[in-house]
């Protein structure tokens, strides 16, 4: 057993060596299983993926549209307004359910008069689109409008071309809501026990945080948008076609990356749901471009000498306890525990790559709009009862930006 650990791991280094092969996984060799004969070559044989070869593209000097945005007064009360909507009450009324009213109701999603999955009890605001991780409804405040407690209605989805359910793809579903109550949100009076509730110390500091979270979320999504001009112009002469298999295995991990970046610029739990939920549906082809952007930042990073520093994460660290208003002990409990620290790591690798590339990029700013979707309803369900998959971690990480 010793031997052939040992000759093994000496011929896989041979082989690294005399091929220059780079692999982003482990071989997937069953050690066990391999024989050393008496006589003859001890020969095996194995898959590995290895990182893809192409000519690193010319990223210097792009024209790119920045879009731009400053934050009203206006933006600031919308928000203050959603901000304060967690404090208040839901009352149940007996009147017809209006928009932005909530109903509570178990569901039933059925195809072909047969039932594919039931959501028992839960909670849902009358928005004009109802977003599962699979499908949504469109028009769903259209649709349940005037409902009372007790009625029963039906909706159609469409399943996601992109769904983990290869047979229900692009297939209709009947989602049918059976309605226990319906409620009403009445909002908090802003007083000092709310304000000291929010922990601040009056109206104007309340406004002056919900404005500094606003800049962060243009920031986020002007970065966002540039990004991804720029990629998609250095990646368009990437034709190569990456393995099924590993896209698919990836596909939550490049969700994770993109979840840990809007925590980071400050996003709420409702507008992060509705993004993932987004992603998931169409998570193949989203996952095959980042993919592609990963590797291609990669070697940008590679070729400008690029690295990450324990002060580069540790900076992060700190801002993100500040964002969730925990320790930033506990926030690195939590990222090494869910195994996102790596992806943390190559998150900052590839952003530092990116502001190399814009350095040098010349910008037309063009206008952009509201900073926030407030049309979704979110769920973190799928209506063909599937799981996501778990991450894959050994492989290389990749955001979905």
């Amino acid at each position: 057993d010793q031997i052939r650990q040992k000759v093994l791991v000496m011929s896989l280094e041979q082989l690294a060596e005399e091929y220059k092969l780079d692999p982003i996984n482990e071989p997937n060799l069953d050690v066990e299983d391999l024989e050393i004969p008496d006589e003859g070559d001890f020969q095996y044989e194995f898959e590995v993926e290895v990182r893809p070869e192409f000519d690193l593209p010319s990223y210097a000097g792009l024209r790119v549209d920045r879009p731009s945005r400053s934050v009203t007064d206006e933006d600031v009360a919308d928000y203050r307004e959603r901000f304060l909507e967690q404090y208040g009450e839901r009352k149940s009324t007996a009147a017809p359910a209006e928009q932005n009213d909530f109903i509570t109701a178990r569901v039933v999603f059925s195809w072909n008069d047969q039932k594919l999955h039931e959501i028992s009890d839960v909670t849902l605001r009358l928005k004009p689109v109802l977003r599962f991780q699979d499908a949504e409804v469109e028009d769903f405040d259209r649709v349940m409008r005037g409902v009372k407690t007790g009625e029963i209605r039906d909706a159609n989805l469409r399943v996601s071309v992109e769904s983990p359910n290869i047979e229900m793809r692009g297939e209709t579903v009947t989602a049918t809501f059976h309605v226990h109550d319906v409620k009403r949100l009445e909002m908090p009076e802003l007083n000092r026990e709310l304000l000291d509730r929010i922990q601040v110390e009056d109206e104007a500091e309340l406004d002056r945080q919900i404005r500094d979270t606003l800049e962060r979320q243009i920031t986020y999504q002007q970065r966002q948008s540039t990004r991804e001009q720029v990629l998609k112009k250095i990646t368009q002469s990437t034709d190569w076609e990456l393995p099924e298999d590993l896209v698919l295995r990836q596909t939550e991990n490049a969700l994770q990356r993109e979840v840990l970046e809007m925590q980071q610029a400050g996003f709420t739990t409702q507008e992060i749901q509705a993004r993932e939920n987004q992603i998931r549906q169409q998570a193949v082809t989203t996952t095959r471009e980042a993919l592609k952007q990963h590797f291609v930042l990669d070697r940008i990073a590679e070729t400008e000498k690029i690295e990450v520093n324990p002060g580069d994460i540790e900076g992060e660290i700190l801002y993100m306890a500040f964002q969730s208003g925990e320790s930033p002990r506990r926030v690195r409990a939590r990222l090494n525990k869910s195994g996102l620290m790596e992806n943390l790591e190559a998150q900052i690798r590839e952003r530092k790559a990116v502001d190399v590339i814009l350095q040098q990029a010349e910008f037309n700013d063009v206008q952009m709009p509201a900073p926030t979707d407030t049309r979704v309803e979110a769920l973190k369900h799928s209506i063909c009862g599937m799981e996501p998959a778990p991450a894959s971690h050994p492989a290389p990480a990749a955001t979905a930006g």
